[in-house]
């Protein structure tokens, strides 16, 4: 089937099976390889993209569900000159450590941030329960979404 969605401000059109995961149209098909794939099972949260401005695993839709979304991978989220103030604050508290959940882990704090602006450290644990990481223990994964609250 064809698929046309809007990827990172650029209009795109895929033919892909109907089973085939969004996650997979990103990596496959676009090669936007930052959202990652870590478990099969939509409990890792290394996929999360924003769909139509909201933090989704990109793992849970299909194909067909796909057409006319508005799509935004962490590859359209900042550049190399200019890193997305969350970028920057996980590279300045050392909120990662192998990376492998940062692209997903950002993702979910930028949406995050944006809906709900009143976040303290219990708030923003509960708003990462979704995504996992296996290395840092959080602590700085928090104090660098915390530091973004702080900016206001």
């Amino acid at each position: 089937m064809k698929v046309s969605l809007t990827v990172n401000g650029r209009a795109e059109e895929v033919d892909v099976p109907t089973n085939t995961l969004l996650v997979d149209i990103l990596r496959t098909n676009l090669g936007l390889t930052g959202t990652h794939v870590g478990c099969d099972t939509s409990q890792c949260g290394a996929c999360t993209v924003h769909v139509n401005g909201g933090a989704v695993k990109s793992c849970t839709i299909l194909a067909p569900q796909a057409e006319g979304l508005e799509v935004t991978t962490i590859e359209g989220i900042g550049t190399m000159d200019q890193l997305h103030p969350m970028q920057e604050a996980f590279r300045e508290c050392h909120a990662l450590q192998c990376g492998f959940c940062t692209p997903g882990m950002i993702m979910q704090a930028i949406d995050l941030v944006e809906n709900h602006k009143d976040l303290d450290n219990c708030g923003i644990r509960e708003g990462l329960e979704g995504n996992i990481c296996r290395c840092t223990g959080y602590h700085n994964i928090v104090r660098a979404i915390q530091s973004v609250v702080d900016q206001g």
